[in-house]
């Protein structure tokens, strides 16, 4: 895609700033072991149904090194309540063996070491990067992607294409933010079915909303 005009894509982000000030991670957290494992969970599963059972997931099983040890059925109990608990429960448990087999139960500061991690894609990658060590990342999800690719930030039909564009329109020192941003304004507004585009901040900035 063309690259946006950068006066456009900076008013864009000024908008959306000022109507989500406390856009952010939603996922509750202590450390990046727990981010980790709450970011695998929410595959496919809203971000306050994971902070629903997680607090007792880490009561019982606070580290990586507990959570290798566990038993799969035990976890599924813990967490049934979210969507594909049984598939998750033994992936997280694999993720913290691969965790403890190679990197002594410490989650690694490196997006190639992290995808290779059970449960772990480009995605997942990227929101740990961004919000457990403070990196600029921009992690596509479905929000994201519907977002970005209404408004005009990105023109591309797969998420590894969508973080390519925003990549190119977004000023690196702003990935982090965007992201959170997008998500919030796909959450509250830009809805996938029915998107509110009569109160939408960017109606006037928006492709989707001149067709």
């Amino acid at each position: 895609m063309r690259k946006m005009d950068k006066r456009k894509t900076d008013k864009i982000l000024r908008l959306l700033e000022a109507e989500y000030p406390d856009a952010g991670c939603e996922l509750e957290h202590l450390n990046v072991y727990e981010l980790l494992v709450c970011v695998t969970l929410s595959a496919q599963t809203t971000d306050a149904s994971v902070n629903r059972v997680s607090p007792a997931l880490f009561a019982a099983y606070p580290d990586a090194h507990a959570m290798a040890q566990a038993d799969p059925e035990d976890v599924a109990e813990i967490i049934k309540r979210i969507g594909m608990y049984k598939t998750k429960s033994k992936r997280i448990i694999d993720q913290a063996k691969m965790l403890v087999e190679k990197y002594d139960g410490n989650v690694p500061e490196d997006d190639e070491m992290l995808v290779q991690l059970p449960g772990v894609g480009r995605k997942t990658a990227n929101v740990v990067m961004a919000e457990g060590f403070g990196h600029q990342r921009i992690a596509v999800d479905t929000h994201v992607f519907r977002v970005s690719n209404r408004i005009g930030l990105a023109e591309a039909d797969n998420v590894e294409k969508t973080e390519e564009d925003l990549k190119k329109n977004i000023p690196g020192d702003m990935w982090s933010r965007a992201h959170h941003l997008l998500i919030f304004h796909g959450r509250y507004c830009c809805h996938a079915r029915k998107p509110e585009c009569e109160r939408c901040p960017v109606a006037d900035l928006c492709a989707y909303n001149k067709q």
